[in-house]
């Protein structure tokens, strides 16, 4: 038994961690003042707010230090049984090794399952389902995106099945397209028809806005979340205000190139941003290019250059309340340490 100091989504707060059983347990607590202390700080499995698992080794998650992925376009049909508590399995010993996987596949429909044969932590997989898209939109006509990966929508109704479809198959948000670069947008009221209903779903929507005036019209036509910084052009500061006021940004600055004009006004539109008391989360848009299936540094790198750092860096990667998750991290050497470098906890640090 150890005296902790962990962190609880907002700050820092003291407990005890020991072991039950083949399980750390983290109780908020004041501990004794005679109780060794442990040596590091303890924090909850990262959150990934932007991954399209279908093009990326997603095994690999076993061995990372994320405790939650939000995939934002996929087959929900691929993607919906990899959201279950027995694909990604929880033994609860927190061993971070990587996994060995059985491949089975429903003779229904050819639908591979993953099923954790190992102890593993389980990393919670969130879904949006499949992009939703004016018919020729982004991204129906590139090739990366997979069959069910998209959704064409014509009209209304269209619309609202589409909706219905990635909420029955256990969607927690709606993904839109509304790329103006790349092919046609949504009108105004074919926006606000999937925004109604999604929200009388409970669910919300995250919009990829690019494009001159995109994520300015997407924030004002309802939508919570976008899936990227505003990179197409430079917000000005009102226009930062309001959407500080009604929306969350996800990160995902490391997809754009070093030394691109992107990335430059992405970064700058992040830090006024976040000046102005909008809330950004971390996203890496994993599976676009090379990315670490992990949490990845060149992302957590721009976020610092944007004026994120520290609490502030902790609060945009979402960690889960190590009070309800098995999944503990030791961060060292301090609470003001890399996230980068944080590790299992394990037994031999309740030794020392």
């Amino acid at each position: 038994m150890h005296a902790a100091t962990f962190f609880d989504g907002e700050g820092w707060r003291d407990g005890i961690i020991d072991r039950d059983g083949e399980r750390m347990r983290l109780r908020a607590e004041p501990p004794a003042r005679d109780l060794p202390r442990l040596a590091g700080v303890v924090i909850g499995g990262f959150t990934d707010h932007h991954v399209h698992l279908q093009l990326v080794d997603h095994t690999l998650l076993a061995s990372s230090t994320l405790g939650r992925v939000v995939d934002l376009g996929a087959d929900p049909a691929v993607i919906e049984p990899l959201s279950r508590p027995s694909a990604l399995h929880d033994s609860g010993d927190l061993r971070h090794t990587i996994p060995d996987y059985a491949d089975v596949r429903r003779a229904d429909a050819g639908i591979p399952e993953f099923r954790r044969t190992d102890a593993s932590h389980r990393v919670q997989v969130d879904f949006a389902g499949a992009f939703l898209t004016p018919v020729g939109g982004y991204p129906s006509d590139r090739d990366w995106a997979p069959t069910g990966s998209f959704r064409e929508i014509t009209d209304a109704e269209t619309a609202r099945a589409a909706v219905t479809a990635m909420a029955d198959a256990g969607a927690s948000c709606i993904k839109v397209a509304s790329n103006a670069t790349a092919g046609p947008v949504f009108d105004d009221d074919l926006f606000r028809t999937i925004v109604d209903a999604a929200s009388a779903r409970g669910l919300s929507v995250v919009a990829h806005a690019e494009g001159p005036g995109q994520a300015q019209r997407a924030a004002r036509l309802g939508a919570a979340r976008l899936a990227h910084a505003p990179f197409t052009e430079r917000l000005a500061d009102d226009e930062i205000a309001r959407q500080a006021a009604s929306v969350s940004w996800i990160s995902t600055l490391a997809i754009h190139d070093a030394d691109s004009d992107e990335r430059a006004t992405a970064v700058d539109n992040v830090r006024r941003f976040h000046a102005a008391g909008g809330m950004v989360l971390y996203g890496t848009d994993m599976g676009n290019g090379p990315t670490p299936v992990g949490l990845n540094p060149a992302e957590l790198a721009a976020l610092r250059e944007a004026n994120i750092a520290g609490d502030d860096l902790l609060r945009a990667l979402a960690p889960l309340d190590p009070l309800d998750s098995a999944v503990l991290l030791l961060r060292l050497p301090g609470i003001d340490a890399d996230p980068t470098l944080a590790r299992p906890l394990t037994s031999a640090d309740l030794k020392a």
